[in-house]
């Protein structure tokens, strides 16, 4: 993973999470090139905002693909797992930050479904991890959507896509 994503203590960071069940790292894969990934934070949000209104919610972070393979399905796909495996734990919602500058990720949660929720924009901390192991901490405002997952007994739509947020 780090040698094509970089990032060594971002990801040694996630893994120790995964290990104490405080999250899931999914990674997309080419071969033996690791070329996304994302993480599906199931721990209390760290946001305030976030714990009260979303209680339970998990929280899909750092979500990437390499640059040369993005906008070839590669980050739906990622999602569409995130989904998978937070629908077989038994959520029933799930919810992230964009950037307000990110407008690509922006239209891809608003095709997938997400929704902006009513609250506002949120503070919250990006968290910059350094070659040399170093974290910066920086401060990011950021548009929370959410979606509905759905139900597992869901027929699947007839074009191999999903359907949009139930409820």
């Amino acid at each position: 993973m780090v040698r094509s994503l970089g990032q060594e203590a971002y990801f040694a960071d996630r893994l120790g999470r995964q290990d104490t069940g405080h999250g899931l790292l999914l990674v997309a894969w080419d071969g033996q090139e690791a070329v996304g990934d994302v993480y599906v934070w199931l721990a209390p949000a760290e946001e305030p905002e976030l714990r009260a209104r979303l209680p339970g919610v998990a929280l899909l972070t750092h979500l990437e693909v390499v640059p040369w393979r993005r906008k070839q399905g590669i980050g739906t796909e990622l999602l569409w797992a995130a989904e998978d495996r937070l629908t077989a734990l038994g959520h029933e919602r799930v919810a992230l930050g964009v950037g307000l500058d990110n407008e690509d990720a922006q239209r891809l949660y608003l095709r997938l479904g997400y929704a902006e929720w009513p609250y506002g924009q949120v503070a919250t901390t990006e968290v910059v991890y350094h070659p040399d192991g170093r974290r910066e901490l920086r401060p990011e405002r950021c548009r929370i959507m959410v979606r509905r997952l759905a139900a597992s007994d869901e027929p699947p739509s007839t074009d191999g896509r999903r359907s949009p947020p139930v409820g």
